[in-house]
């Protein structure tokens, strides 16, 4: 069935859905789609089978071989058809996107993330800034994390500044929220049940044991804190051990997303050697 094709010319109710989706989080939620800007990004999102919910475009200049394949293949459900000023006003780059993807959200189901005997999960503790939680998907993703699961009150992992601070990597990586540790202890406990070895992994400025000096072989769960805060002290105790990164000069600590990376790029090495 092809997509029905919506022609917006004002700012009409429409088009206020459209700004609403990207500026207004609890809408967005309510809706269960967002927005998706870049050529790397909304072609993972195709590739990788994401239900696209409509796209957004404008005729009135032409559009690229890539972004005309998009509306050809993607499976959308509607299309939106814009004028170029209202395509300006909606795009949330400095150069116009000439396509925007409406991605629907996929459940917070644990059930996303694969286990196996080499499992590496990420635990963000209320991380503050969509811009430094999209980076470290884009780290998870390079250095062979198997799901990210965001908790508590916390940036919005579907942002449009988390999506493009992901560059794509997004898509590649299961990402989920929940409300609590509450709602994670249950899994931990089973996956502790199901393998042998598995390590609830803290981190903390103040721990006593640098991250070279522990092993990160077996399967991990790393827990990660605030960037004012650190780790809860809900989440210390769900830790088997708490480890450090450490640091010289006079800096206290580290953005969250630079300390994570450091984080995974110590288990990569480890688990390379």
């Amino acid at each position: 069935m092809k997509p029905a094709v919506v022609r917006i010319h004002t700012e009409n109710s429409d088009f206020q859905h459209l700004e609403t989706l990207r500026r207004n989080r609890t809408k967005r939620h309510r809706a269960g789609v967002f927005f998706v800007e870049g050529v790397r990004a909304i072609s993972q999102a195709v590739e990788l089978g994401w239900a696209v919910h409509g796209l957004v475009f404008s005729r009135e200049k032409r559009l690229s071989d890539w972004a005309e394949g998009i509306l050809a293949s993607a499976d959308a459900e509607r299309l939106f058809e814009l004028p170029l000023r209202l395509m300006e006003k909606l795009s949330d780059k400095d150069n116009t996107s000439e396509l925007i993807a409406l991605v629907g959200m996929p459940p917070d189901d644990l059930a996303r993330i694969p286990v196996g005997e080499r499992l590496l999960v990420v635990v963000l503790d209320r991380p503050a800034s969509p811009g430094n939680l999209g980076t470290l998907l884009r780290s998870c993703d390079a250095l062979g994390v198997d799901g990210v699961v965001i908790s508590g009150h916390a940036a919005d992992l579907y942002d449009p500044e988390t999506i493009r601070a992901a560059i794509g990597s997004f898509f590649t990586v299961p990402a989920l929220r929940l409300p609590s540790h509450r709602e994670l202890r249950p899994w931990l406990y089973a996956l502790k049940e199901r393998f042998d070895g598995l390590q609830v992994v803290g981190t903390s400025a103040r721990a006593a044991v640098p991250i070279r000096a522990f092993d990160f072989r077996p399967p991990t769960v790393l827990l990660v804190g605030n960037e004012a805060n650190g780790l809860s002290d809900a989440y210390q105790e769900l830790a088997d051990v708490m480890v450090a990164i450490p640091m010289d000069g006079s800096a206290s600590s580290l953005n969250v997303a630079c300390a994570a990376s450091i984080l995974l790029y110590e288990i990569a090495r480890q688990r390379q050697g």
